[in-house]
């Protein structure tokens, strides 16, 4: 079986040597087996800060000479990933639903450090981010084929792959010869000519047809039947024999046998009559109108569906570990509803795949599902964590993509140590088209110890918090007027005893 690179080169002209120029990588499984193949070319674009409020824009490519640590497959997802420079990483991970697969999410970090393409930074951090490709419902044993340029923008960054070509689930240890192409290197249809114009016209003109054939039908009959006369007059010439029967009376009266059918001559004044009933088809043909009255009448508009209100959404469990042998060092369960504009959405955790890190600081967690991609990065400050960042890209159930970030948040605050709890729903702002509400929260991003969760804060202990010291003070005011009430009330007594004893 060739290789997937050799197919596409026998199939299109020219292809080899544009792919050869790319990267190219065999990932293996831990029995040596080759499970996943990719040969591509991505092109980055960075905008980063080389002084106050000035900055640059560094242009890079993927190297041909990469590293492929970290790189991982199994029989429902995959991950590609690639590190080079001086900690560069570019990955792409892979899932597959039955004899489909798609890409999940693509993740690019830069270091800014790194002087040799980002000269004069301001800043030696290692950036994140993650797009959301459109690469999906590619057949299992088939290489997923794109010539064309295909560009993903987020925030600062502009990653473009070209000539991709990947396999993510290799089967029976060698790729396919099947190509599931992309749809931008899929040939185009030219449109049809508009030929909607001339039956438009073209229906008008029996309306007035209708109208001009009336005419003809109802007056011809009546001026043929006036021509019938002429028998009538005709008639008359028949009574020259009459005077020449004079020598024979017999005749004579045949001859006024023969008025009969003068008098049946003026029987065919009848169709005459008749012709004249031809008009009600006249009067039929104004009843038409009628139709283009009720035409004129607009339809009453559809009444508005309600949108139902969505269900509670599933609450997910998450966890992050630094290495398949070591405990969780970040714990989060929830459920998650998502505001876009006008549109709600709840996040499915059921398939949704989960990775991050853990540092003695800072702490991030990474869901990725089937359409949203969700980041949020928790810091340590003054011996409390806070949920610092948030940035979520996807597209909703209507298809409408969407990103939105704020990294200058302070949600869910606790003691370092223990977790954050809130059973009750949530709602927050992070941009002006997005908002987030959460259900049945509890997180502990830092010092998780033996993988569960401490000690919680619970944030209806705030709301209670105030209650507490206002029912003290009700109750000792309420003490107190009692008190002098009965102060008073003793003192009246007394003073009403005491002039009594005069």
């Amino acid at each position: 079986m060739y290789r997937c690179a050799t197919f596409v080169v026998f199939l299109v002209l020219g292809i080899a040597v544009q792919l050869s120029n790319g990267t190219e990588v065999n990932v293996k499984d831990k029995d040596n087996n080759l499970c996943l193949y990719a040969k591509l070319m991505v092109n980055f674009k960075v905008s980063y800060e080389v002084a106050v409020d000035k900055s640059s824009t560094a242009e890079f490519e993927l190297p041909a000479s990469v590293a492929s640590d970290g790189s991982t497959c199994d029989d429902t997802s995959s991950t590609l990933k690639l590190n080079f420079g001086e900690g560069h990483s570019w990955s792409v991970n892979f899932t597959t639903e039955g004899k489909i697969y798609q890409v999940d999410t693509i993740t690019f970090s830069y270091n800014l450090g790194d002087e040799s393409i980002f000269p004069d930074s301001t800043s030696t951090e290692t950036t994140t981010i993650y797009a959301k490709p459109q690469i999906k419902d590619v057949g299992v044993d088939t290489c997923y084929s794109c010539k064309s340029e295909d560009t993903y923008e987020t925030d600062s960054v502009s990653q473009t792959l070209r000539n991709v070509l990947i396999q993510a689930f290799v089967i029976n240890n060698s790729t396919s010869e099947n190509i599931t192409p992309c749809a931008a290197d899929e040939p185009t249809t030219p449109a049809a000519p508009t030929t909607t114009v001339p039956p438009t016209t073209t229906t008008e003109a029996p309306v007035t047809n209708s109208t001009t054939t009336d005419a003809p039908t109802t007056d011809a009959p009546v001026t043929n039947s006036t021509t019938t006369d002429a028998p009538v007059t005709n008639s008359t010439t028949t009574d020259a024999p009459v005077t020449n029967s004079t020598t024979t009376d017999a005749p004579v009266t045949n001859s006024t046998t023969t008025d009969a059918p003068v008098t049946n001559s003026t029987t065919t004044d009848a169709p005459v009559t008749n012709s004249t009933t031809t008009d009600a088809p006249v009067t039929n043909s104004t009843t038409t109108d009628a139709p283009v009255t009720n035409s004129t009448t607009p339809a009453p508009p559809p009444t508005p569906t309600p949108t139902p209100t969505l269900p509670a959404p599933t609450t997910g469990k998450y966890t992050v570990q630094p290495d398949v042998n070591s405990t969780a060092c970040l714990l989060a369960d929830f459920g998650l509803r998502f505001k876009i504009k006008d549109e709600e959405m709840n996040f499915e955790p059921n398939g949704t795949a989960v990775t991050g890190k853990c540092e003695v600081n800072s702490s991030e967690l990474v869901l990725t599902s089937s359409t949203v991609t969700i980041k949020f990065t928790f810091t340590n400050d003054t011996k409390k964590f806070r949920l610092h960042a948030l940035n979520v890209t996807g597209k909703t159930s209507s298809g409408v993509a969407f990103s939105a970030a704020n990294t200058n948040l302070s949600l869910w605050e606790s003691a370092v140590g223990s977790s954050y709890m809130c059973n009750k729903e949530q709602n927050y702002t992070i941009s002006a088209d997005l908002s987030i509400y959460t259900f049945e929260l509890r997180v502990q991003p830092l010092a998780v110890k033996k993988g569960i969760f401490s000690t919680a804060e619970d944030c209806q202990a705030d709301g209670d918090s105030f209650l507490v010291p206002i029912a003290v003070g009700v109750s000792l005011l309420v003490l107190i007027l009692i008190v002098l009430l009965a102060y008073f009330i003793g003192r009246k007594r007394n003073m009403t005893v005491g002039y009594e004893s005069f």
